[in-house]
């Protein structure tokens, strides 16, 4: 398959599966382990495309947000999101000079769907016994925060499922409020990553296809727009069961047809 083929579909699974809870990182993963490994530095670029891509259906949020912020519950919540942020790139920042890279094995990957999908069932079913609450807490901030760490480590955790999840179990009982709240600290995490490791590539000459980043970027944002809309349209009439059977299922598959180790 041509490059530029394999560059536009590794952006396309970025961008459909980046919001949706089955963890893009890990489908890139499984991808790239059929079509070719890439550097550590594509697949976060490309996610920033996918984040590019939720800025724009946040738009008119984030306008309100960014301009009105001396009302009293734009600030705060503005204050959250910063805090939820603060501790990711905090504690990020600490595991990467710490030496941490992403593994490159499927099988781990599909333990972390498998496990995450029981979450996920679990998580609703908790979520649903609870009295409906669209309040994002400081406590919903800091284990956000910690969530998108705990996503960063292990591939096929799903930095989305992880965020909107611990949202909804630590009080932000209605999904709509706990995805956005969760999408909306992805936006600066995202970018300040992509831009970190940009910059880490510049400054030591190292070589990498930009080009190929520029594809899988746009390929990213094009899709993960798409995929957005649909989601955010989704959970206002449906759970999120579908995607922790989808997780599990996949998961199975995936530990019976890769060798182990693999």
């Amino acid at each position: 398959m041509p490059d530029f083929l394999v560059v536009i579909l590794l952006g396309l699974v970025e961008g459909l599966t980046e919001f949706l809870p089955i963890s893009s990182t890990g489908h890139l993963l499984v991808a790239q382990h059929w079509l070719g490994q890439r550097s550590e530095t594509f697949t976060i670029v490309i996610q920033a495309g996918a984040i590019l891509a939720v800025t724009l259906v946040y738009r008119q949020r984030l306008w309100a947000l960014l301009t009105r912020w001396r009302e009293p519950a734009n600030r705060d919540y503005l204050a959250k999101i910063g805090l939820a942020f603060a501790i990711t790139a905090v504690l990020g920042y600490t595991v990467k000079k710490l030496g941490f890279t992403l593994p490159d094995a499927v099988t781990p990957v599909a333990l972390a769907l498998i496990i995450g999908g029981f979450w996920i069932l679990a998580a609703e079913r908790i979520a649903k016994s609870r009295p409906p609450g669209t309040a994002i807490t400081w406590k919903v901030a800091i284990l956000v925060g910690l969530a998108q760490i705990v996503a960063a480590i292990f591939p096929g955790t799903s930095r989305s499922a992880a965020t909107i999840f611990t949202a909804l179990l630590a009080g932000a009982n209605d999904r709509p409020a706990a995805t956005e709240f969760a999408f909306l600290v992805g936006i600066p995490t995202m970018f300040a990553a992509s831009g970190y490791e940009i910059l880490k590539q510049l400054s030591v000459g190292a070589h990498e296809d930009w080009g190929a980043l520029v594809l899988g970027f746009t390929s990213a944002t094009v899709t993960g727009f798409v995929a957005v809309r649909w989601l955010l349209g989704y959970i206002k009439r449906h759970s999120y069961t579908p995607f922790a059977i989808y997780r599990i299922v996949f998961g199975v598959v995936l530990l019976l047809i890769v060798p182990t180790g693999g």
